[in-house]
């Protein structure tokens, strides 16, 4: 029985090994963005979904009035899904107070069970530009930014640009469990996209041709699913253009948002995220999937047996001190680059939670659906 656990515990680690060291070498080979500024000659065309965010829109509206980019060069969509609060009051106010900011409200057009990709689709339709580039309303978005993408396009010519996401967090637990969480998931992005195998970006920062998006149909074939806005656009478009589809390494460029502020909103977000996962085509993708998943459990395993002195304190160590080598080495290249503080000691206690909260995820995932902005969904 013990040699069974070990074979099968080596050939976990090996495998995680060889995920995380190709991902420091992906995360490494896209190169940081630096290029000079060039003219404004690209028009975008922003899109934000918005649901009761009447907490989160006058932080997004001051970082849009101070856009470092010429008026006339991009116009603002923000579709309105169902909000009960004074969100679109809130808007129409800051537009008459910034009336050159070119602000436009729209109704969500319901269509399928996805709220987040009926609201693109909707905002798309009505898009005046060919470069769409969307956010989230709990952003706030850099002067620079479309400046930055401005330049990228100029000189890459890609089809679709996905970009860098980050918290502003607090000292809290919480706060930087999330912040751990989430920058693992943006190192795993960049890396996924050095080895020219993207498999991950984030919504609330990305940037494709309209064009494209249409050329590839839009979310069909995925408007079943609740969530993957972002993803099944990567996945379709990356399959169209694989040569045309870039990661936008710039603090320029980069987008911060909230984290959760409970516990059961995080795991809901999660839930959320991990549901749209079976549905996603690309092998690689599932590849990442099955490793990460086996190294949580063989983590959170080894716990349990030792508590039943099923195995030995050289056993779990062994395992315990290779995940955090491993960890430490892709973490601290995101943390570096994103200007945050990796602390060693958060970085352990972190560490030996989030194996315990995967695994807890990942269950709750394989139910029938889970709840989002006061509505459940089906997976």
């Amino acid at each position: 029985m013990y040699f069974i656990l070990e074979l099968i515990s080596i050939l976990i680690l090996l495998c995680y090994g060889t995920l995380l060291i190709a991902l420091v070498i992906g995360f490494d080979s896209v190169s940081i963005f630096e290029e000079k500024s060039q003219p404004p000659t690209t028009k975008f065309s922003i899109i934000i979904p918005f649901r009761n965010e009447k907490d989160n829109l006058n932080n997004l509206l001051k970082s849009l009035v101070l856009l470092n980019y010429h008026k006339n060069y991009f116009e603002i969509l923000m579709v309105n899904d169902q909000s009960t609060d004074n969100s679109v009051e809130l808007i129409q106010l800051f537009k008459t107070q910034h009336p050159n900011l070119p602000i436009v409200i729209l109704e969500n057009n319901r269509k399928t069970i996805s709220p987040k990709k009926d609201a693109i689709k909707t905002a798309i339709d009505k898009a005046q530009f060919e470069w769409i580039i969307s956010t989230d309303a709990d952003c706030t978005v850099p002067k620079n930014w479309l400046n930055t993408f401005n330049t990228f396009i100029l000189i890459n010519k890609p089809k679709l640009i996905a970009a860098p996401v980050t918290y502003k967090v607090s000292n809290s637990f919480l706060d930087q469990f999330q912040l751990f969480d989430f920058l693992s998931l943006q190192a795993s992005t960049i890396g996924g996209f050095g080895l020219k195998k993207p498999f991950l970006c984030n919504g609330a920062n990305l940037c494709y041709e309209k064009s494209v998006f249409n050329e590839i149909n839009g979310f069909k074939d995925n408007d079943k699913i609740a969530s993957g806005d972002d993803i099944f656009l990567l996945e379709k478009i990356h399959k169209k253009y694989p040569k045309k589809v870039h990661f936008l390494k710039s603090k320029e460029a980069l987008v911060y948002t909230k984290p959760e502020p409970s516990i059961t909103s995080l795991i809901s977000q999660r839930v959320r995220w991990a549901s749209k996962t079976t549905s996603v085509n690309n092998s690689f993708t599932k590849l990442v999937g099955v490793i990460v998943m086996a190294m949580n459990f063989l983590w959170a395993a080894a716990i349990v047996l030792l508590v039943l002195n099923l195995i030995s304190w050289h056993y779990l160590f062994t395992i315990i001190t290779a995940k955090f080598i491993l960890d430490f080495i892709l973490l601290q290249r995101i943390f570096h680059f994103y200007k945050h503080r990796l602390h060693f000691h958060r970085f352990l206690l972190n560490s030996c939670c989030y194996p315990f909260f995967s695994m807890f995820v990942i269950f709750l995932s394989l139910k029938k659906g889970y709840r989002w902005k006061n509505r459940s969904f089906k997976k």
